[in-house]
């Protein structure tokens, strides 16, 4: 790891805010981490100190390396009054919309027309595609350590439902689309009733939700040598139904005018 001076953190925080840099890029296909960007990141709350960021009736209290990041309307990002709080360090490209209250945390990226809507949080270094519909009260979790890990992905064109989490590292390929109230970690199990098959963990051990795919929220019973257990219990288990086609399209499409 480099000796990470106050001047290296500040300029490669301001290559993330810029879209220049990003924690994680896909590259022939694959999505690769840059795991110095996240030592960069990791080292501003060493080298701050705690600050009085307080404004108004709002006590705030955090590091002075990672203040509240400031927008121009030269930035092209809709921010909606209402308290929402981007920090410093994240990507909101040109034609996002962020609905009030969200957060965004440090090393997120947030691609062009996205609707970031009520009540989102978008974890530390997540990073998330172009023309993607996040709906209210959901979380994209965050993955800042370890630096080597990778964040949780959503690819260009998702839909992501009210009230879902999508953590751990977890990738939503592009098109896909997860219905209101879906978890995923890397540790769930995620059964394709096209196929009958359960999807496997990647090699790196992340849950990957095939492009276009439609996950609603379903169960599956507890089995022992081969048996559903008597008493009936099942657990929880996010289903793909089918793969996207018109009819989902037109379902999750979002109106021109609110952009």
């Amino acid at each position: 790891m480099e000796n990470i001076t106050l001047e290296r953190f500040n300029e490669v925080i301001e290559g993330l805010e810029k879209g220049q840099i990003r924690v994680a890029e896909k590259i022939d296909g694959e999505w690769k981490v840059n795991a110095w960007v996240k030592e960069v990141i990791l080292a501003g709350f060493r080298l701050g100190a705690i600050k009085d960021m307080s404004e108004g009736q709002f006590s705030f209290f955090d590091k002075e390396t990672f203040p509240v990041r400031k927008f121009s309307q030269a930035d092209g990002v809709r921010i909606v009054p209402g308290g929402s709080s981007i920090r410093r360090g994240a990507y909101l490209a040109p034609g996002s919309i962020v609905m009030p209250p969200a957060y965004v945390n440090v090393g997120a990226y947030v691609g062009e027309g996205t609707m970031v809507d009520s009540h989102v949080t978008i974890g530390s270094c997540a990073q998330v595609g172009k023309h993607i519909h996040i709906s209210a009260s959901t979380q994209i979790g965050g993955v800042l350590e370890p630096a080597g890990a990778m964040p949780t992905i959503i690819e260009d064109g998702a839909f992501i439902g009210g009230n879902c989490g999508i953590y751990e590292g977890t990738i939503v390929q592009e098109g896909a689309v997860i219905a209101s109230g879906v978890i995923i970690t890397s540790s769930t199990a995620v059964f394709d009733a096209t196929t009958g098959e359960f999807i496997r963990r990647n090699a790196d051990g992340r849950i990957v939700i095939p492009r276009g795919a439609v996950v609603v929220s379903g169960s599956k019973p507890i089995v022992r040598d081969g048996k559903p257990l008597a008493s009936g219990v099942h657990l929880y288990c996010p289903v793909i139904v089918k793969y996207r086609d018109e009819k989902t399209s037109g379902s999750v499409r979002l109106e021109d005018l609110l952009r």
